[in-house]
């Protein structure tokens, strides 16, 4: 996907974003897009995997099996877990669109990344997992002040991003009630940087976006700590995902 460009003029960035937003829509309609998850099985800590012939059963012939592993959120045994996939599930039969605010530069925001020690992991809620939290790996935190409010927000490593999820005034009222996502790309740390130094940053909170379980209630999203919470609305990114009329996850 596209990344945001620094000092876009404006018209330049509202083309980026809308470009952004397509991107998104082409995403969670793909075969393997957050619409087409239409089942996440788990099987016992510490059992082997299924076959694949017990995972596909009932499932048509075309629909997709992947798999997947993660710790036992009791134990820390390896737990090894299935999912299943069709692009005519439900949830895509039903999709509308996603509804989203309108661009706002006020909410592309000049920020630091300030280091933290390696092994440092924040406890996240999840959404599927009745109040237990799951430790996952912040390497750093996202500091800036707005509106004379300072902020702190943690982002754990994703791969090459750092996955912001974050709530606000909107959820629930105008945005999706569990919180919104925002990836942000991994700075370059110099050499030599140790605990404590910031490198600048830019939270553009116009490609915020509704997290996977907005889309599917087979996905397991981890939910905004309270550091992660803003006071204020913020109206920039996508809101909800649309879907038609009597239809629910």
């Amino acid at each position: 996907m596209t990344s945001p460009h620094d000092a876009l003029p404006l018209d330049d960035a509202r083309a980026a974003s809308k470009r952004w937003h397509d991107e998104r829509h082409a995403f969670v309609t793909s075969p393997l897009g957050n619409l087409a998850l239409v089942l996440t099985h788990w099987s016992p800590a510490g059992d082997e995997p299924v076959s694949d012939e017990q995972a596909r059963a009932g499932h048509p012939v075309d629909a997709v099996l992947t798999r997947l592993t993660r710790a036992d959120i009791d134990t820390g045994e390896t737990q090894h877990g299935y999912r299943i996939w069709q692009t005519d599930s439900p949830a895509n039969l039903a999709f509308e669109g996603i509804e989203s605010y309108e661009y706002d530069p006020d909410w592309v925001i000049d920020a630091e990344f300030e280091l933290v020690a390696d092994d440092r992991v924040i406890p996240f809620e999840h959404l599927r997992d009745a109040g237990a939290t799951r430790g996952l790996p912040v390497p750093g935190d996202l500091v800036f002040e707005r509106a004379g409010i300072p902020y702190r927000l943690a982002a754990f490593a994703n791969g090459d991003v750092l996955q912001l999820v974050f709530g606000d005034a909107t959820n629930g009222v105008e945005s999706y009630g569990a919180g919104r996502f925002l990836a942000v790309p991994r700075p370059e740390i110099p050499d030599g940087a140790s605990t404590g130094d910031r490198v600048p940053v830019t939270l553009d909170f116009n490609r915020a976006y509704v997290p996977p379980c907005g889309f599917s209630s087979q996905m397991n999203c981890p939910l905004p700590p309270p550091q992660n919470r803003f006071a204020v609305p913020v109206r920039a990114g996508e809101r909800v995902a649309v879907f038609a009329e009597g239809f629910t996850l």
